[in-house]
């Protein structure tokens, strides 16, 4: 281990925490690939986690793979870890909001049909410039409602922030809404780009537990473009970039904190292969990290 554990901050049995691999579609997103085709690429390259996104499963259900793909990830011994959504749920419009609310429970149903635990809950629809700014008070309120939902379908809502996002930008904004809410059932879907992206400090690490921070978002950030011009598709492999990976281990080690390690990728370099070289990269990236 040595060095490279060092590299990681993670040392000995804390080591062991951190062997939870796991991937998001959005990093095989160039090679168009079904559901069932995903699935049985990532169980193939040895993740045992699997992060879909609704628009895939959707396409499953439409062409009568949907439950293909989950026999495929039972027999490849991967979990559905969390269901990649955008219900707009956090809209100031009360139509708007509804009609998320009810996008936000279609998708759940079908999360807790293929045994996925969790969903992301993000501030897509006001995310974008010109967007209304939203009080912390409010998006608790209706995170609550979203929580509150997730107790009835079975499936768990992580408040995802975004650091490109007019609302919700850091993780620290984000902790801010957990206190509001003091509810056990409220956790955050964390993202290490997005962290940086948003200004925000790595040292908020140390106010999550392994009962707030069920899933992290595995991407690394370049030195180039400059962090408030950074876009989704600059983000590179986890250990490529600049990210304080020392510190990251330190401070989930110091809470206790054992997430699945999802990499998260919109890179499009990253898909000029197959996805088999795609997923065997991701791997080794990840296991160079964790030492």
């Amino acid at each position: 281990m040595g060095a490279l554990a060092a590299i990681a901050g993670c040392v000995g049995a804390k080591c062991e925490r951190h062997t939870k691999f796991a991937m998001n579609a959005s990093t095989l997103r160039g090679y168009n690939l079904s559901l069932l085709d995903q699935v049985k690429a990532v169980a193939a390259a040895g993740f045992k986690g699997f992060e879909p996104w609704m628009k895939d499963i959707r396409a499953a259900k439409d062409d009568g793979t949907f439950r293909d793909a989950v026999k495929a990830a039972a027999d490849g011994g991967l979990s559905f870890i969390n269901g990649i959504a955008f219900g707009q749920w956090a809209n100031p419009d009360p139509a708007v909001r509804a009609a998320g609310l009810e996008e936000t429970k279609r998708d759940m149903a079908m999360l807790a049909e293929m045994g996925c635990p969790r969903i992301a809950a993000s501030m897509f629809g006001v995310q974008k410039p010109g967007s209304p700014f939203l009080p912390k008070e409010a998006i608790a309120e209706r995170y609550a409602a979203v929580l509150d939902l997730g107790q009835k379908m079975g499936v768990r809502p992580l408040l995802e922030y975004w650091g490109h996002s007019v609302n919700l930008s850091r993780l620290e904004d984000a902790l801010e809404v957990l206190k509001m809410l003091n509810r056990p059932d409220a956790a955050i879907l964390a993202d290490v780009y997005h962290t940086y992206r948003g200004g925000g400090s790595f040292g908020a690490y140390r106010q999550l537990s392994a009962a707030t921070l069920p899933v992290l978002h595995m991407n690394d950030y370049p030195a180039n473009p400059p962090r408030d011009r950074l876009a989704d598709a600059d983000r590179v492999w986890p250990g490529d970039g600049l990210a304080p990976w020392k510190e990251i281990f330190a401070n989930l080690n110091a809470v206790g904190a054992a997430p699945w390690l999802s990499i998260e990728l919109f890179n499009p370099f990253y898909c000029e292969t197959t996805p088999a070289d795609t997923l065997t990269t991701g791997r080794r990236k990840l296991e160079r990290l964790k030492g």
